[in-house]
């Protein structure tokens, strides 16, 4: 699942090639908005929030998506070849004279009043890359709720916007505690530096074309993605473990000796985990992302 920095980098490639032009094509490939007609409006920017994006169009009308695992949106020039998977895969066309911006897989596309924009994102956090970004904040959310794991309060979007499944065991290790550690245990010191640290890793990635967590060279990342290798600290075997429920479970990652707190034993990974983000090889490589009710943790 694409994180925040990768929805951000979307938005901008999005509101560099669409923003002030007129919509010559606009196609909505969803049952709800298939008759609608965006033709004419001019695109006014594209504005990321978490891991949603904003499409603002002329005459008070926003174009809500979320990339979710496997969502995209690829630009192209006229003339191009789209190459972003099989036309039936395609959920919206936004183009423009100079510029098409075609939605992949997406699984939430919602055409709303810009008005009523907090109907979607109201229920977030802080966003780590947004102007409301607000630490202090972001660390209150996360303690009210102090016997939930870690690992799971960092993915819940209601507490702070922008941390997927890479950060989450990212900023673990970086911490030194498992993600299954209660929040309400995390040392006082620790969790004050919690929200500055995923605000620094989001910050110096969002302009990155591959993201990078730690500054050793030929490994973009300490552990998510590498386990059974040996952790870059102590040479102990990375090991990995599912963290969640249901639709909501993801291969986490830890080193059971730099990282302390409970954690469960470690078993392998199915091989599709193998083609995320990351997994698999440590790189920093990036997912899909230039991919009633929200679910919780979106």
């Amino acid at each position: 699942m694409p994180e925040g920095d990768t929805v951000w980098q979307a938005a901008r490639r999005l509101h560099e090639a669409l923003a002030g032009g007129v919509l010559i094509h606009g196609d909505l490939r969803v049952p709800r908005y298939a008759t609608a007609d965006l033709t004419g409006r001019r695109v006014l920017d594209v504005t990321p929030r978490g891991k949603h994006l904003l499409t603002r169009i002329e005459g008070g009308l926003t174009l809500h998506s979320h990339l979710g695992m496997d969502g995209a949106w690829k630009v192209y020039a006229p003339g191009r070849r789209w190459s972003g998977g099989p036309a039936h895969q395609i959920r919206a066309i936004l183009g423009t004279r100079d510029h098409t911006a075609v939605g992949y897989r997406l699984p939430v596309l919602e055409l709303l009043r810009t008005a009523d924009e907090d109907r979607v994102v109201g229920h977030l956090g802080p966003d780590l890359l947004g102007p409301d970004w607000d630490p202090e904040q972001a660390l209150a959310n996360l303690r009210a709720e102090p016997a939930r794991a870690l690992g799971e309060a960092l993915l819940d979007q209601r507490n702070l916007a922008g941390v997927g499944n890479v950060y989450k065991s990212e900023l673990c290790f970086l911490l030194g505690v498992t993600p299954w550690l209660p929040v309400g245990d995390l040392p006082a010191g620790l969790a004050g530096k919690l929200p500055l640290i995923a605000h620094r890793l989001l910050e110096a990635n969002r302009d990155r074309p591959v993201r990078r967590t730690t500054p050793l060279r030929g490994q973009d990342l300490f552990v998510y993605g590498r386990a059974p290798r040996p952790c870059a600290r102590c040479g102990t075997s990375v090991r990995v473990a599912d963290q969640g429920d249901g639709s909501r479970e993801r291969p986490t990652y830890w080193c059971p000796v730099c990282q302390k707190g409970p954690a469960p034993p470690p078993r392998a990974r199915h091989p599709r985990h193998g083609t995320r983000t990351g997994t698999g090889t440590g790189t920093g490589t990036r997912s899909t992302g230039t991919g009633p009710g929200t679910p919780r943790g979106t």
